[in-house]
């Protein structure tokens, strides 16, 4: 009884009515264990609409046989206002006692042999760290999931790294260790009086453990680490779990940036410490979108060089290319992850011996870490800088099952469609554009140095859902993939749909953060989304139509062409709508007017300018983004357009838009499914043997069931 274990459970109360099987198995817990105690929140109907609510603490009695009530505190209100995970922990707060609390997740474990260092630890409450006694003691964490794919290898040891050498350093001598969700120790007196251990305001406090430690050096606390416990811990072994927790971290550090308690620590600190506290922090995920905004910049100002002229004119002095090269070189080795590698290679030096840390760390980079890590960046970069722009921070439940399973295109499509897929699309475009258009890609060698920086971001971000996807390139999949993206396309499903189903309820719940935005933050989205039109601007003077004119004639005439395109497609599909059902022969009428009107146009073109038949696909590398660039722009005033007729165009574009976004993706990953023994290679390097072997006896299997 020196113990007391508090499962926090809210919904065990909804369980137990709905007799569902989870609550028979938490009781089943109960009865196993004595010492076991459950709180849960519960519903009460008093009246006719009055609802009341209580902190019910409950155990299993061995005499009597069943479960009992132990304590049951009256609420003042509905608990979950907040975060559901910090209000959880606040509510079972009051249930524990002693002077320690231990705060465990679900996904941690405990072993033995570490359980009996627990004296060793509560007796650290009596030593002083500097000039005070600890209020929380933090404990180094042991990742056990690193075996079962080499993705759960990377994470692992990204996070061992972090949760021993860097939890470490943090706390010793940069004194500014917060509390990361790790099963640390807490003064339970001390944070009783303070509020309790999370903070659960909704959106702000989505990384609802850093502000207990926020919390704790606020109010004078201590914090420290000590390696000599550890506890077990479960990392997420999927890529779309792990990129779902990425998001979910990035941005609860852009949420970080906006509250009180990081402007209040930027005040208090000394300066070595603010320091230390911003790059173990904010600072981190600051300087990861710095890196792709560099990117950015420098694409996009080679393209504006190029498209200008100006870059024929500097090439007289070779020189400054190759500088540039070896500029932007330096930028890959940050882009690959080095710097993020660098602690795991010191880390397993210390744990394991230097040659072993070399030798797992060249595995890994033949394992395509270097290609997790760049797409984590793209994660990371991406909802940091959205969350900044506009707020509304999402909590994203990871699931942390185990889940190692062949994840759809379709779902593969809806997570990484704007944060990845559109802004790879974007920089190959570029890329294309600018070997097409500029004198320096004449000179083979000089682009590659230049650029192959850049075509690794972009393939990365391409292809690393699918190449560390269990049977992502297996060809029958594949082509059942595609055919369940389509479906999703085109599903005209009921209001209540949801994303998974629906293309279009993805669609509004992709531009939520835009409802919550304030106007500088609308202004700002305007502003980024301008950079699309650029690309008309560039190349319609680079048309054989344009005769190498410089008129700004030439672009006001490009978007006369722009808004009757658009026009025509508006006929279209007014004229299907209305009479492809039932007369028909209208609608084919249309039809033949369009293509005879397109025909005598081209000619006419042909005939009495000097237009070529490459401009029109020329012309298209122009006007596909300008149209994105519309859409993008028309969903920031959606308020004002969505009851206008011009909102149901706006809608059928972008789904037009979409179905291209995921055939330019689909391509390679056909390509490669296409490729024989391309799939048991892809299992063999990015999984364990016994998952490999599993994985055959499934196609096995699955292969008699269809020949069935």
């Amino acid at each position: 009884m020196k113990f007391t274990y508090v499962i926090a459970c809210q919904i065990y109360g909804t369980q137990k009515a709905k007799k569902e099987l989870h609550a028979e198995e938490i009781l089943n817990l109960m009865k196993e264990n004595e010492a076991l105690r459950v709180a849960y929140v519960d519903e009460k109907t008093t009246g006719r609409d009055e609802k009341e609510y209580y902190s019910v603490l409950v155990k299993y009695d061995q005499q009597l046989q069943r479960e009992v009530e132990i304590y049951r505190v009256k609420l003042p209100g509905p608990l979950k206002l907040g975060e559901g995970k910090p209000e959880n922990q606040n509510h079972a707060f009051i249930f524990t006692r002693g002077d320690a609390v231990q705060t465990i997740d679900m996904n941690q474990d405990n072993y033995f042999e570490e359980a009996l260092k627990m004296r060793n630890l509560l007796e650290e409450y009596k030593h002083n760290y500097g000039t005070r006694k600890p209020t929380i003691l933090g404990v180094r964490e042991h990742i056990f999931t690193g075996s079962v794919s080499s993705l759960a290898r990377f994470m692992s040891a990204q996070e061992t790294s972090f949760v021993t050498l860097g939890q470490r350093v943090l706390a010793n001598p940069l004194k500014v260790r917060m509390h990361y969700g790790h099963p640390d120790v807490f003064d339970r007196f001390w944070f009783l009086t303070r509020g309790g251990v999370s903070k659960a305001s909704r959106v702000i406090n989505i990384s609802e453990d850093i502000f207990a430690g926020f919390n704790c050096t606020l109010r004078g606390g201590n914090v420290t680490h000590h390696e000599y416990i550890q506890v077990g811990k479960g990392r997420d072994v999927g890529l779309n779990q792990v990129s779902m927790f990425e998001a979910k971290v990035a941005s609860g550090n852009g949420e970080q940036v906006l509250s009180r308690d990081v402007y209040r620590l930027g005040h208090r600190l000394d300066f070595f410490r603010m320091l230390s506290f911003f790059y173990t922090t904010v600072g981190f995920f600051f300087n990861t979108m710095m890196v792709i905004l560099t990117v950015y910049a420098f694409l996009w100002g080679r393209l504006y060089l190029a498209l200008s002229g100006v870059e024929a004119a500097m090439q007289s002095n070779s020189n400054n290319n190759k500088a540039l090269g070896t500029i932007l070189n330096q930028q890959f080795i940050i882009q690959l992850g080095f710097f993020t590698a660098l602690p795991m290679i010191v880390e397993n030096s210390i744990e394991h011996g230097f040659l072993q840390a070399v030798w797992d760390f060249l595995t890994m980079q033949l394992q395509l870490s270097s290609v997790f890590y760049t797409f984590s960046m793209g994660t990371r970069s991406h909802f940091f800088g959205r969350t900044i722009l506009h707020g509304g921070a999402k909590y994203r439940a990871t699931g942390r099952g185990f889940v190692v399973e062949h994840k759809s295109f379709a779902e593969n499509y809806r997570l990484f469609a704007r944060s990845h897929f559109v802004k790879a699309i974007e920089l190959g475009l570029i890329l294309i554009i600018y070997a097409t258009h500029s004198p320096v890609a004449t000179k083979t060698f000089v682009y590659i140095a230049m650029t192959i920086t850049s075509w690794f971001l972009v393939a990365s971000w391409f292809m690393a859902p699918f190449v560390f996807n269990p049977s992502g390139f297996d060809w029958l999949k594949t082509v059942y993939d595609f055919d369940d993206f389509m479906n999703w396309i085109w599903y005209k499903g009921s209001v209540f749909a949801k994303a998974e189903q629906s293309w279009e309820r993805w669609w509004y719940e992709e531009q939520d953060h835009l409802k919550v935005t304030g106007l500088w933050g609308k202004l700002f989205e305007i502003i980024l989304d301008l950079r699309f039109f650029f690309f008309q601007y560039g190349i319609v003077f680079q048309l054989g139509i344009a005769a190498e004119s410089t008129s700004i004639a030439v672009y006001l005439l490009s978007w006369v062409v722009m808004f009757v395109v658009i026009g025509i497609y508006v006929v279209m599909a007014y004229t299907q709508n209305k009479y492809a059902a039932k007369e028909h022969i209208i609608y084919r009428l249309v039809q033949f007017l369009v293509i005879v009107f397109g025909i005598l146009l081209i000619v006419a073109l042909l005939q009495f300018t000097s237009f070529k038949f490459v401009d029109i696909f020329t012309s298209l590398l122009a006007f596909i983004p300008t149209g994105w660039g519309l859409i993008s722009i028309a969903q920031v005033f959606r308020p004002f357009l969505q009851s206008s007729i011009i909102w149901n165009g706006v809608i059928s574009v972008a789904r037009l838009y979409d179905i291209m976004f995921g055939v330019i993706v689909m391509v390679p990953v056909a390509l490669l499914s296409w490729l024989p023994g391309l799939q048991n290679m892809q299992t063999k390097i990015l999984f364990n043997e016994a998952f490999s072997r599993g994985l055959r006896i499934f196609q096995i299997v699955t292969g008699k069931k269809s020949q069935a």
